[in-house]
């Protein structure tokens, strides 16, 4: 439970992911997005419209992955989350998570997707060089 106590600090603590998704022949695009973390089934809820690109290749391919970077310049500090998982339509109660995250969306007209991981790898460097914890359904 160390690996997912640490990953679920970690992305409680961001809020942009970048999300690639590809085409069902394996061309690649990647996009970022907003984000709230849902710490009990380690989903990551975002917003997207299905006319954009990257919205179009998720409907035709679910499977797809993203990052979450601590950006620094200080090796020492180097953290971020490297994600595999199935994007699926929002279920109930992931608006008001959004909503709580981004207090100003609610306003918005909100198309909400949630990623569900599969896998997580948080990359730590402040717990030693190249520290790796790993999260799997």
């Amino acid at each position: 439970m160390e690996a997912e106590k640490k990953i679920a600090q970690f992305a409680k603590r961001h809020h942009v992911l970048t999300l690639a998704t590809a085409t069902l022949d394996g061309s690649p695009y990647c996009c970022n997005a907003f984000y709230a973390f849902d710490k009990e089934d380690n989903a990551f809820i975002f917003t997207t419209d299905t006319s954009t690109h990257h919205g179009q290749m998720m409907l035709n391919n679910n499977r797809v992955a993203a990052s979450v970077v601590l950006e620094t310049r200080i090796v020492g500090k180097v953290q971020g989350l490297q994600i595999t998982g199935i994007i699926k339509p929002a279920i109930e109660g992931d608006k008001a998570t959004y909503i709580k995250r981004f207090p100003y969306a609610a306003v918005a007209d909100l198309n909400l997707w949630r990623l569900e991981a599969e896998m997580i790898k948080l990359t730590d460097n402040t717990l030693g060089f190249g520290k790796k914890l790993i999260w799997q359904r």
